[in-house]
């Protein structure tokens, strides 16, 4: 089912989690506890990305096979272009289509960090040129990224503003932002899309905070402010108390939740890691609330 008729038909706003294919034999042991777990909270769809390159492509596949024919699931296929030859890039969206991928978020994926890749020299180099590649070809229900917070790599908040707009405007049926701490970026974001004549449905990432590393880590890598409230309410933490940081970070996203879901967005789509508690206990907050 197309998630845009998910959003339509709907009376509840949508869950939906983020996955990533396992890359070692560890991860593949955590990768299943968390679908099992997450599965459990009955998400109306799960995202699966696509590493940069190509680099994770079967794995993606794998992934997205396993969740929609064995799991039931509704699925998301991110597809990234960078650096593939287009021949590649169709032999993988016909083999999503095969599988009855009707979902697919289109985005260019970070530059890989092997320095021996070698883009294709016809490789599609931005999301909206991935955008017009797909639009007159297939029919998925095709979603474009949005950057609340601008682009860590655009020139300015406002150029990559442009590139949203052209992509919504070469036939994305939706957006989903990258992650934000301060709902007042995702806000900000939405009312600038509304008066650009953005009318499609923006679905809000929420990232929990797994542990101070990965929150100062991924914060760098996409430009997310850490707001003061959090540094505020680690520092008071007791020193290396890893379940008094997961019940923080639970509260904060179950506090930051609440007030997009009240704010009438089209659903939660939290970004796992991989993970299943802070999910697990995110969810149940939030349904304890009576907003899910």
């Amino acid at each position: 089912m197309k998630v845009t008729d998910i959003w339509n038909t709907s009376p509840k706003p949508t869950l939906s989690f983020e996955l990533f294919p396992a890359r070692s034999e560890k991860a593949a042991s955590n990768l299943k506890k968390a679908i099992d777990a997450l599965a459990a909270l009955k998400p109306d769809f799960v995202s699966v990305t696509f590493g940069a390159g190509g680099s994770t492509r079967e794995g993606s596949r794998q992934l997205v096979e396993k969740l929609k024919h064995q799991m039931g699931l509704e699925i998301i296929a991110y597809f990234a272009c960078y650096g593939l030859d287009p021949d590649d890039i169709v032999a993988v969206l016909d083999d999503y289509q095969a599988l009855g991928v009707e979902n697919l978020l289109a985005v260019r994926g970070d530059v890989p960090h092997d320095g021996d890749f070698e883009p294709h020299p016809e490789s599609l180099p931005h999301a909206s040129d991935l955008v017009s590649f797909i639009r007159p070809k297939y029919d998925f229900c095709l979603g474009v990224a949005g950057y609340p917070e601008g682009h860590i790599d655009a020139v300015s908040k406002e150029k990559d503003f442009e590139f949203l707009k052209m992509k919504v405007d070469l036939g994305a049926d939706y957006i989903v932002t990258n992650y934000t701490y301060d709902n007042r970026h995702y806000f900000d974001f939405v009312d600038r899309c509304r008066s650009a004549g953005i009318k499609v449905p923006i679905l809000p990432g929420v990232m929990p905070i797994y542990s101070v590393k990965m929150m100062e880590r991924l914060a760098g890598l996409c430009g997310a402010e850490i707001t003061d409230e959090i540094r505020q309410g680690i520092a008071g933490l007791p020193e290396d108390d890893k379940q008094a940081l997961l019940d923080f970070g639970i509260e904060l996203a179950v506090r930051q939740c609440a007030e997009l879901l009240q704010a009438g967005v089209p659903g939660i789509h939290i970004y796992t890691m991989d993970r299943s508690k802070s999910s697990v206990g995110i969810v149940q907050g939030l349904r304890d609330k009576g907003l899910l």
